[in-house]
């Protein structure tokens, strides 16, 4: 019988957290990093190379999967997880986001948002219900409420507004959830509040008393510089509650991460890895490399002869420098299993450091190899 939804913390190291999200397909480790499967796929990679990565959940979104091809079909075929052959857990984005920026002619009311698909212009209506109700067709393991998500910079007030208007969605979507019999899966609430650490405050403090499962920390990494986010995070988490998992959406650069994880927070998503991956950038231990660069063109050595993961130890940067040159799609697909592998490693040696409460040494550890960057071949 598949176990329910549960969050065990395991160990602190400053602010730091090493746990266990226990979820209907499985667990998940954390610090953990999620590859982003927005269309029922981590574009270009066979589910069995993404769970060689280490990767134990992956991201779906609610909006890209209610257009093409649709949840209902989806549900009519088993759920998400059979549909793409993933047998881990799967944390499913409500669709708020994707809504503000990829919609066409959108029109939002205290009701939901109301737009036309930006594949074939079709109008579409995506309420807190219906986006519960979707995402329960999926059959996701993880849930998040509908909320609306801001481009910073913005006014104060229209933050405050979108805030609070994301509150009552998150209202509704936990009543809508608790209306489909899914006992044991989880439901996340969505802090808002822009750049405005009052704002953010006042939200996890309402979202906990609604009461959810996990809390995520969203609309950041949209433009704000990383001090700002930093700063928004480390304001926020001390507000969450201590026994549920912490959620940054959308973030991001392995240094990113590895701040963020100093300040508390415990789930990561972005389409980084493969989306560097696919344009020649491959994430290391020594910082990023660009492979398109010419220095590459003659060197025999591996990206990475410690890495964890065969594809970084076994081919040489002149071969991956030739892939990318030649726009090879097994270039593409071979760096952004590279790229995932990277980010599974890192949040790997997190966990153990934390556990063994030496995180602080081992952040300093891993920044300073980044500074030094990718040495020459001698």
């Amino acid at each position: 019988m598949p176990q329910a939804f549960s969050f065990t913390l395991h160990k602190t190291d400053g602010m730091a957290r090493r746990g266990t999200v226990t979820t209907p397909h499985g667990p998940v480790e954390t610090p953990a990093f999620m590859p982003v499967g927005t269309q029922a796929t981590v574009k270009g990679l066979y589910p069995e190379a993404v769970e060689g990565t280490g990767a134990q959940i992956l991201l779906g979104n609610t909006y890209h999967l209610m257009l093409r091809p649709g949840a209902e079909r989806v549900a009519a075929l088993g759920g998400l997880h059979k549909f793409m052959n993933w047998p881990h857990a799967i944390l499913t984005d409500s669709g708020g986001f994707q809504v503000m920026s990829l919609a066409t002619l959108r029109k939002l009311t205290e009701q939901g948002v109301t737009f036309r698909s930006h594949i074939d212009g079709t109008k579409y209506e995506l309420t807190p219900e219906r986006s519960i109700e979707i995402q329960a067709l999926l059959g996701t393991d993880i849930t998040m409420q509908l909320d609306e998500c801001l481009k910073l910079p913005a006014p104060r007030d229209e933050i405050e507004r979108a805030m609070q208007l994301s509150l009552r969605w998150a209202e509704r979507s936990k009543r809508a959830f608790e209306g489909h019999a899914r006992g044991g899966y989880g439901l996340f609430g969505i802090v808002q509040g822009g750049d405005d650490v009052p704002l953010r405050q006042q939200s996890a403090r309402a979202l906990t008393g609604i009461g959810f499962h996990g809390y995520a920390i969203g609309g950041l990494a949209v433009g704000e510089p990383q001090e700002v986010m930093l700063k928004v995070v480390e304001e926020t988490t001390p507000v969450l509650p201590a026994g549920a998992p912490r959620y940054l959406m959308g973030v991001g650069t392995p240094h990113d991460i590895l701040e963020a994880v100093a300040r508390g927070v415990d789930m990561f998503d972005c389409v980084m890895p493969t989306r560097n991956g696919r344009h020649g950038m491959a994430f290391t231990r020594f910082g990023q490399i660009n492979l398109s660069n010419a220095r590459h063109a003659d060197d025999p050595r591996p990206l990475d002869e410690e890495s964890p993961h065969p594809l970084a130890r076994t081919y040489s940067r002149a071969y991956l420098h030739h892939l990318t040159k030649a726009n090879e799609i097994l270039g593409q697909v071979m760096l952004s299993t590279i790229n995932i592998a990277y980010y599974q490693a890192l949040t790997a040696g997190m966990r153990s450091a934390i556990e063994a409460g030496r995180f602080a040494e081992f952040r300093m550890a891993v920044l300073d190899g980044w500074r030094k960057g990718d040495l020459p071949p001698r």
